[in-house]
């Protein structure tokens, strides 16, 4: 279905670039559109992992820039942007920034879940909101910026996700967020799809503090913007919409029938479906893709961004060089057991304060092999949280896999299917969070479901019985290594 009025201009703010792109009527990308401006998170040794908030929305036009120039006239009928989910920014009365972003990767905040635990029932806390106590939401974060930056804590007049802060910017107030975004809050109750009342009572903290929830897109850019894009002066500006819902819906995994495995960045696994409410289990996490669809499972810190530490850290060779290394290795044959979790944990076992630790390394340990030893530890991750779907969503599901570090390696891709032990298929889709993100634009504008949507496959990678027996074994081996370092934090 083409032009049900025009292009869509997907922006998409993921955690280590800023993209964008125009979308026909069909969801797919206009060659010679697409634009990326890499950045980073400037991270702290306290574990800090922020990012100033002006410098982030001057990439975002910077992008919006780039793509206008190439999309020579086209009419434009919708704006989209996927955000990466959890981050919080605090503004004062003018609307200028008392804080960075605190993004998810920012692990300060781990010091004062104990007092948040103290404050709220951790299991019913969990079943209205979809979240746990943990630094990755905003309630460890606000409590924290409470007493470690009290002066910009005090001068703070809302607290608010980037996506809120450049849409306040391009279109003056009111402060709006969408469900989608809200959900990821750790405030929020999922199924009465409101700022949730318990938490913040026991914050301290009132809905006047927070964007008010809204789906309507915005339209009506003010004076400067108008400006600068006039072919964008009325267009609507739908609500940003988490970064990995977008992805599920990108790469066309928009059903109960699907599970979605993304690799970037981070990691996560992921079931998206449509629902009018939903009864969150013990275990994974639970947001919304909109007001109509829940998106469940598990998140890990630690995917690409492990692999490229361990690239530069250990100075291996060329990335085609290292996957003729990689490929060559039989199964588990290095003798080590890893904790991918140098960055700390989200999914599965949510311990805050975790950190990477690396067992059985000796004289003879050689670079790939180490290498090869944390990505077979990040799918055992997965595995973990596959289990955990498996009981909160049951039945069998196609994989499909997104995300630049199993799209480069089909080594990983092939480690991944043999530790599930179910077939992965690799997503024909380049960029999924844009896609999916100009889709639910689409569909908001009048246009099709996402669930009619189809998206492109790739290779399939089968599961080999006997790998998949070593990577059990292996698996049992990480789970016993987990508990001994971290049972009791």
């Amino acid at each position: 279905m083409e032009s049900q009025g025009g292009r869509i201009l997907s922006i998409d703010v993921g955690s280590s670039s800023v993209r964008a792109e125009l979308y026909d009527g069909s969801g797919d990308g206009i060659e010679g559109t697409e634009v990326k401006l890499d950045y980073e998170f400037e991270y702290t040794p306290d574990g800090g992992a922020e990012k100033d908030a002006d410098e982030l929305l001057d990439l975002v036009v910077r992008a919006v820039d780039s793509t206008l120039s190439e999309a020579g006239g086209a009419e434009i009928s919708g704006v989209a942007m996927s955000t990466f989910w959890h981050s919080v920014l605090g503004l004062d009365r003018d609307g200028r920034p008392t804080t960075p972003i605190l993004t998810w990767a920012d692990r300060r905040a781990a010091e004062s879940v104990p007092d948040l635990l103290e404050r709220l029932e951790e299991r019913a806390y969990h079943r209205r909101t979809g979240c746990v106590p943990h630094s990755s939401y905003w309630p460890a974060k606000l409590l924290w910026s409470s007493h470690a930056m009290p002066e910009a804590f005090e001068k703070t007049e809302i607290w608010v996700s980037p996506a809120d802060y450049f849409y306040t910017r391009f279109f003056g107030e009111p402060y709006q967020v969408g469900t989608s975004l809200a959900s990821g809050t750790g405030l929020f109750d999922q199924n009465r799809r409101r700022w949730d009342r318990e938490t913040l009572e026991a914050l301290s903290a009132e809905e006047a503090q927070l964007s008010a929830i809204s789906d309507e897109p915005r339209k009506g850019l003010t004076g400067e913007w108008a400006k600068r894009w006039p072919a964008l002066r009325e267009t609507p500006w739908l609500p940003a919409v988490g970064d990995g819902a977008c992805s599920n819906v990108g790469s066309g995994c928009t059903g109960s029938g699907r599970l979605a495995i993304m690799v970037g960045t981070s990691g996560a696994m992921r079931v998206l479906w449509k629902a009018e409410s939903v009864e969150i289990p013990d275990g994974p996490w639970c947001y919304r893709a909109d007001a109509e669809r829940f998106v469940m499972g598990g998140a890990l810190s630690d995917g690409g961004n492990l692999i490229e530490w361990l690239r530069n850290t250990l100075r291996l060779p060329d990335p085609e060089e290292t996957e003729r290394l990689l490929s060559d290795m039989e199964p588990d044959s290095h003798g080590l057991t890893f904790l991918p979790l140098l960055a700390g944990e989200r999914g599965p076992g949510w311990a805050d304060r975790a950190n990477g630790t690396v067992s059985g390394l000796s004289m003879s340990s050689k670079p790939a092999e180490i290498l090869r030893a944390a990505m077979e530890a990040v799918a055992f991750r997965f595995a973990i949280i596959a289990e955990m779907l498996e009981t909160a969503s049951p039945g069998e599901k196609e994989v499909v896999a997104s995300g630049g570090g199993l799209l480069h390696s089909p080594t990983w891709t092939r480690i991944m299917a043999d530790t599930l032990g179910r077939p992965v298929t690799l997503s024909g889709v380049k960029e999924a969070s844009s896609r999916g993100a100009a889709l639910i634009a689409l569909e908001a504008l009048g246009g099709p479901e996402i669930e009619a949507a189809r998206a492109p496959l790739g290779e399939t990678f089968e599961p080999d019985p006997a790998r998949h027996e070593i990577y059990r074994k292996a698996l049992e081996r990480q789970r016993r290594f987990y508990d001994a370092v971290l049972g009791g934090s």
